[in-house]
């Protein structure tokens, strides 16, 4: 399955983007449970540290479309740089409040500002293989080894992060986390030769999102990002519950490994079947995947579900970045990723949210029921508004 994958990197100037593309997004699988796990520790709550979660999550969707734009202006390292830099600044005060016992309002308040702060990095680096490989049909084959990037981050954050809260200390997975943020981002930052140029006079006005299919594809986006989000609050609790907090990482590893699994075969594949259907067909094992997780009253079982549930994740995402590689303009291409990175925050913010308040309300084990829910609604729009992304008619 890696074949296809090893001639990617002849390019001058793609290795250098993609690791310290790779390091400076490691903190996205680590940021999210690292809040969980340190503020239900000071509190004692899933639903404070959910909605602490959340309004992180939350501060991040609003926010990445305007970085996205002003990226898409600009260029991306005079953007970058001081965004990473009043991030780190801001987790920083966060665990500085968490750490003097300051009122609980200070939390969010830090939360909200590292999240409004915290770069799109994942967008960036696509668009800079858009730029490199300029339409090639090596861009699905890029676009899959991204993904299986973002799953490998996913495998290893989530146990890292907890081998540290629960082991070291629990600032220690929020303090590695801003460690490698700021350095992977600067150090992304410094490579200007693969860089998007900068598009002052677009020729195109208006935001990606009033076009239909990018619409149609944030809908969905939003759904599987509430799934996300509440996986990673409800399963923390599962863990709790059982007796083995410390399998949280494990069990949150589990989904991302199915997912990497996928994302390897899904780019090794030279399909000839149109990006619409393969949407449609992901999206349906993606809902159907998350079934047998409701059913699940131990680790070990859970951890083989999760994994099942986490087959779909990397073709779904492969072929939503495509569909809008093709649906936005060159000119506002950071800006229509990251759309799609903003929806995934509203839901992770949302799944965030409700997993903590039906955890705490109903038990972990019932409160896969709304994550199960969100699969389905993620399905049900994604099949029933596929005709709004018929706009490609190239198979990638």
């Amino acid at each position: 399955m890696v074949g296809p994958f090893r001639g990617l990197f002849g390019t001058p100037g793609v290795k250098g983007f993609v690791i310290t593309g790779f390091v400076g997004r490691i903190p996205m699988s680590m940021l999210g449970i690292g809040l969980v796990l340190l503020i239900s520790a000071l509190t004692g709550s899933y639903a404070t540290a959910g909605a602490v979660s959340a309004a992180f999550a939350l501060a991040n969707a609003v926010a990445a479309p305007v970085s996205g734009r002003l990226v898409d202006r600009y260029g991306q390292a005079k953007i970058l740089v001081p965004l990473v830099v009043l991030h780190g600044a801001a987790l920083a005060g966060l665990m500085m409040c968490a750490h003097t016992k300051a009122p609980i309002w200070t939390l969010y308040a830090t939360g909200v500002a590292a999240g409004a702060t915290a770069t799109s990095l994942g967008s960036m680096v696509r668009a800079r293989w858009s730029h490199v490989l300029k339409g090639s049909h090596r861009l699905h084959v890029a676009f899959s080894f991204e993904s299986v990037a973002d799953e490998v981050i996913f495998v290893c954050g989530p146990a890292f992060v907890t081998a540290l809260a629960t082991a070291v200390n629990v600032y220690a997975g929020l303090i590695v986390a801003l460690v490698l943020a700021v350095a992977g981002t600067l150090a992304f930052a410094a490579l200007r030769g693969t860089e998007p140029p900068a598009l002052r006079h677009k020729d195109h006005s208006g935001s990606p999102i009033a076009i239909p299919g990018v619409a149609l594809l944030s809908g969905v986006f939003l759904a599987m990002g509430a799934v996300f989000g509440s996986v990673d609050v409800i399963t923390v609790a599962f863990a709790d519950e059982q007796g083995s907090k410390a399998a949280a990482g494990f069990l949150l590893a589990s989904i991302a490994c199915g997912s990497m699994v996928s994302g390897l075969w899904y780019g090794s594949r030279n399909w000839r079947i149109s990006l619409r259907s393969r949407f449609i067909r992901a999206l349906s094992v993606f809902a159907a995947g998350m079934t047998p997780v409701l059913l699940m009253g131990d680790v070990r079982a859970m951890a083989v579900a999760m994994f099942f549930a986490g087959l779909a994740i990397s073709p779904t995402l492969i072929t939503g970045f495509s569909l809008i590689e093709r649906l936005v303009p060159a000119s506002q291409l950071t800006e229509g990723m990251s759309w799609i990175s903003t929806s995934l925050g509203f839901g992770v913010a949302i799944g965030a949210w409700a997993g903590g308040h039906l955890t705490d309300t109903f038990g972990a084990s019932n409160a896969y029921g709304f994550t199960f829910a969100c699969a389905l609604a993620a399905a049900l729009v994604g099949v029933a508004g596929s005709t709004l992304v018929r706009a490609e008619h190239r198979t990638n």
